[in-house]
This record gives structure tokens, sequence and C-alpha cells, in this order.
């Protein structure tokens, strides 16, 4: 089993930046892609970014492309997305994932279904 616990959530005004991070424990020694997803109240959960095992592979939704940044180190067992530009619409609950799938660990998806593991979230809230 793998544990993901997100932290760095929280209340910033539009324009702001929020650094989230996402601290995996338990059966790591695999190699693993990381996700971040996101859910807005009222609405379907949503991707936002994910990157490989190597981190030499990465994809973004088109709504934070060029504002987050996502990035992880392997030693510390850590994935990090960077967000930057904030805007009201950002405002969700931002959860990590993690896949051990060989195929998604070499080449990061958008599917949810991808992943199996998750964390419980935390909470992002941008004000105009």
């Amino acid at each position: 089993q793998v544990q993901l616990v997100e932290s760095g959530g929280g209340l910033v005004q539009a324009g702001g930046s929020l650094r989230l991070s996402c601290a995996a424990s338990g059966r790591t020694s695999s190699n693993y892609a990381m996700a971040w997803f996101r859910q807005a109240p009222g609405k379907e959960r949503e991707f936002v970014a994910a990157i490989s095992w190597t981190g030499l592979s990465t994809v973004y939704s088109g709504s934070v492309k060029g504002r987050f940044t996502i990035s992880r180190n392997n030693a510390q067992k850590t994935g990090n997305l960077e967000m930057n530009r904030l805007e009201p619409e950002d405002t969700a609950l931002y959860s990590c994932a993690a896949s051990f799938r060989t195929s998604v660990a070499s080449t990061p998806r958008a599917d949810p279904s991808e992943y199996a593991y998750w964390g419980q979230g935390t909470q992002v809230t941008v004000s105009s």
C-alpha cells in the first residue's frame, strides 16, 4: 500500500501563488507517476498535471498550463505543484495521486482511472 498526504493549501488572493506538496510513504520502492487533480464544489474531478517517475515527462491541463509547474523529488518521496497567477476559478480541493502502472510511470496520463492511490486532498481558495 501507498499513502499520500498533501499539504500547502490555503487562502490566497487572485494573482498570488501557492506551493502544494505531496508526501508518499509505504510501498514506494517501485517507479510511479504522480499527478494532481482538483474538484470544486458541484463539479466533477478535473485533471491538473502529472509527472513521470524520472520527471522528464510532464503533462498539464490547458487551464493551468503556463501557470502551474509540477515537480518531484524521488529521494524525498515528494511531489510538488507550484501554482502561480492563481484565479478564483482555481478554487478547489487538490488531491495528489500515484500510479505504479509501467506505462503510466513513464508516460503520465490525465485519466484518473489510471491512478490507484489517492491522498485526502488540501483545500485551495482564491479570493477575487
